[in-house]
């Protein structure tokens, strides 16, 4: 009679199936509070579910990807977001032979930490923090992991595990390295943490476009500028020649995103090949970054991005909704600082326990883009 628990079972099956320089769960570097293994979930099976489960991860619905979210209901929000990373990201590690558990659990948490207002509430409350070492979407997501959810009595944190967390330290976007002491700058992070930054970008590239095209605040025909949107139209019009609009642009972002992952596997494997890589020490020690889209891909997605820049992310309205974000950011910051006691639940109780600014900054960057709305009107 077979003994193994369910756990067992799928942790042998992992070294079945994935390639050796995947990340295998049963070698996990573990956690920093010791825990008894799961009988039926790996441990990063069970770090996804942690997330899932976590406050940080539902506040994510309310908060803004390009459009604040009572704009309407169809546009992406930061949860959206999150979950179409976590499914481009498990597409990509299961053509590559990689954890799809672990890239999923790091896709899912890679904005934990992200402010109200998109990017620009991150750039208002980091010139707000300058002084007490600024303020980075990826270090105070690792920062929820690891202290600010408070879902056991033993300890804080979701307690995830190494690989998790440096997935989320090592994210590309990140200007310097997040605590090198633990996640040493000169080594490189799994393929499975480096895919989920590509598929990060590939996520927004697209569905940028698409809710741009459906805000009516980007134009077709200045679309056909950038070389990878105009070849994927050519190919969704080749296809199918009789679609609505609607159904023309679903089909183009579909092409699209195909466009980067199939390139992204391809080139990703060409580099393995190349530069020898048979096991996850030679993938932390490899001479470039071995997940990689090809010259000419990356080349095309610098001009797609270049043209939302100038056509979206500087558009009048979104402009004005930036203005908006700085507004409501700075007058709370302002207003906590000078009177502590208008913070609410357990940062009021944290007064006196660490710097100030910084409780500020905790419970700044974990509002909604409506809860920080409505604490500014009430100031």
């Amino acid at each position: 009679m077979d003994r193994l628990t369910s756990r067992e079972r799928v942790e042998q099956y992992e070294q079945k199936i994935l390639a050796p320089y995947a990340c295998f769960s049963s070698e996990s570097r573990g956690r920093k509070y010791r825990q008894a293994r799961h009988p039926i979930r790996t441990s990063f099976q069970r770090d996804r579910d942690r997330v899932i489960h976590s406050a940080a991860f539902r506040r994510l619905e309310y908060k803004t990807q390009v459009f604040v979210n009572h704009e309407g209901d169809h546009y992406r929000t930061r949860l959206t977001h999150s979950i179409e990373v976590a499914q481009i990201s498990r597409t990509i590690a299961r053509a590559l032979g990689l954890n799809e558990d672990l890239a999923e659990a790091i896709a899912l948490a890679h904005d934990l930490g992200h402010t109200p207002f998109g990017h620009s509430g991150e750039e208002v409350l980091n010139e707000l923090m300058a002084d007490y070492g600024g303020f980075n979407h990826n270090r105070q997501s690792l920062r929820v992991v690891d202290i600010l959810e408070r879902r056991y009595p033993s300890h804080p944190g979701l307690n995830l595990t190494y690989e998790v967390r440096e997935g989320i330290a090592k994210h590309e976007t990140s200007a310097e390295p997040i605590s090198p002491e633990e996640f040493p700058s000169d080594e490189r992070p799994s393929l499975e943490a480096a895919l989920v930054d590509i598929a990060d970008a590939i996520a927004y590239n697209s569905h940028d476009v698409d809710d741009g095209l459906s805000s009516g605040l980007l134009d077709w025909d200045a679309l056909d500028q950038v070389p990878i949107w105009r070849e994927a139209r050519e190919r969704s019009e080749k296809l199918a020649p009789d679609l609505d609009h609607k159904h023309r642009r679903y089909a183009i972002v579909r092409i699209l995103v195909d466009r980067q992952v199939s390139d992204l596997v391809e080139t990703t494997l060409k580099n393995i090949i190349v530069h020898d890589i048979n096991s996850l020490d030679d993938v932390r020690h490899a001479p470039v970054k071995p997940v990689a889209f090809s010259e000419p891909v990356g080349e095309q997605l610098t001009t797609l991005k270049q043209f939302l820049r100038e056509n979206l992310y500087r558009h009048d309205h979104l402009t004005r909704m930036a203005k908006h974000a700085r507004s409501v950011i700075e007058t709370l910051f302002t207003a906590y600082k000078q009177d502590p006691s208008k913070l609410h639940g357990k940062y009021k109780l944290q007064v006196g326990t660490a710097p100030l600014e910084i409780i500020i900054a905790d419970f700044i960057a974990g509002m909604t883009d409506r809860y920080a709305s409505r604490m500014y009107e009430s100031l």
